[in-house]
């Protein structure tokens, strides 16, 4: 697909403005963007019409500064309106005619493809504008190198989710994708155990333990980041923090993807759930209220970690299942409750026949023969999208209010594959 005429004198000339105003970092992103224009991808088109989008915003913005200052200064303008104008409008052709270009040769998943780029871009790019530290890791170690950072993301995330639509891969491409980036966000952790502080983001360590999400801030009475982000995770894609997310359920994934045995945990597992997660609540309170010394709650909280490091080596490889996320940890608990606010769901349709195929690719225990009698995935579904992949007549689907299921497992893995690569592209810790 050949990019239209005005696409690369228009982004061309977005990298030359970047560079006059000193911004090596933007002006490279431009450059990148104009090879995106000459490569042959499906997606390319709403990919650009969305950055000429931005780039016809950023040329109006610059006129008007411009026209403001020469009024003040009492000195001419019309020259320069009209020069900027002209730019602007060119950009703004560049954007219909991509616009256009897409409509015609577009499908669903080139379309998904490109909003998963334009999301990441965006995403990253407000981070980067926001904070006042340097969040995204790249540019730490080379100035402007953020920009180089978040156009390569962007394309990570485009190729992502073109895996991730493939209802015959989809599963293994989530587990690697989703193991890899357990192994950064750890690398990363050991890095700065090293003394190399750019890897972090603060500049001081904290254990990465799911179960401090909650238990940090109530010791603590302050720093909520962390539950903040977990909260956003909920209300976008529901439980999938556990299935996409969560840099502890990558191991306990890779524990329980042994032998398969159908899911039997007897009842008392779930009083022992709950237990578990006002135990540690309690605990975080009890000691950030008594005046125990710091170190004896970072033993406390290193000895949980390391239980639930036992329960994957032991249980999750025994049942075949993520006794870790399912029975230990208690952001699995909250994530399976509160994550149901959100509309995303996986349903079995009617001409289900029975076949059971589905659940022994459930690592949650979420499809047992009561679940698939009831036509719907049980609390502990994470929306993992397994039994999609596993199911051989094509009777699972993601369900969205007022969506196809095409359109509805399309978004959801657009939104997720935007989470991924966000949380992808920050520095941590």
């Amino acid at each position: 697909m050949i990019a239209t005429p005005l696409t690369l004198p228009s982004l061309l000339l977005l990298a030359a403005y970047a560079l006059r105003i000193g911004s090596i970092g933007g002006s490279l992103f431009w450059l990148m963007t104009a090879g995106l224009a000459l490569a042959p991808l499906p997606w390319k088109s709403w990919a650009l019409a969305g950055l000429l989008g931005f780039g016809v915003w950023q040329w109006g913005d610059i006129t008007y500064a411009l026209i403001t200052q020469r009024l003040t200064l009492d000195l001419p303008w019309l020259r320069l309106a009209a020069i900027l104008g002209t730019v602007a409008v060119l950009c703004l052709v560049a954007l219909l005619t991509n616009c256009r270009m897409a409509l015609r040769n577009t499908g669903l998943t080139g379309t998904a493809q490109a909003l998963a780029f334009l999301l990441t871009v965006a995403g990253l790019a407000l981070a980067r504008q926001k904070t006042s530290f340097d969040i995204i890791l790249a540019d730490r170690f080379f100035p402007g190198g953020g920009w180089v950072a978040i156009f390569l993301l962007g394309f990570y995330a485009a190729w992502v989710a073109e895996k991730l639509l493939q209802p015959c891969n989809s599963a293994k491409w989530r587990r690697i994708i989703w193991t890899a980036f357990s192994v950064i966000f750890f690398l990363q952790l050991f890095l700065g155990l090293l003394g190399f502080e750019r890897f972090l983001m603060t500049g001081s360590l904290h254990l990465p333990i799911p179960a401090l999400i909650a238990a940090g801030p109530l010791y603590r009475g302050d720093g909520f980041f962390m539950i903040i982000l977990f909260a956003a995770t909920l209300v976008l894609v529901g439980p999938a923090w556990c299935s996409h997310l969560c840099y502890f359920g990558a191991w306990d994934n890779l524990a329980a993807t042994g032998k398969y045995r159908p899911a039997k945990f007897p009842e008392w597992t779930k009083t022992v759930r709950w237990l578990i997660f006002l135990i540690v609540c309690v605990t975080a309170i009890m000691l950030g209220r008594s005046g125990i010394p710091v170190w004896f709650a970072l033993l406390l909280a290193t000895v949980f970690g390391l239980g639930g490091i036992a329960v994957m080596f032991t249980q999750s490889r025994k049942q075949g299942h993520m006794a870790h996320c399912l029975i230990y940890c208690p952001m699995g608990l909250v994530a399976n409750l509160l994550g149901k606010i959100n509309p995303w769901r996986i349903r079995i349709d009617r001409q289900c026949c029975k076949c059971s195929k589905c659940s022994r690719f459930c690592r949650y225990g979420a499809l047992t023969t009561a679940d698939i009698n009831r036509g719907r995935a049980g609390l502990n579904c994470s929306l993992c999208g397994d039994c999609i992949s596993g199911c051989p007549h094509d009777h699972l689907h993601y369900t969205f209010p007022g969506l196809s299921n095409k359109v509805s497992r399309s978004g959801f893995i657009v939104v997720i594959v935007f989470l991924h690569t966000l949380f992808l592209g920050l520095s941590r810790l």
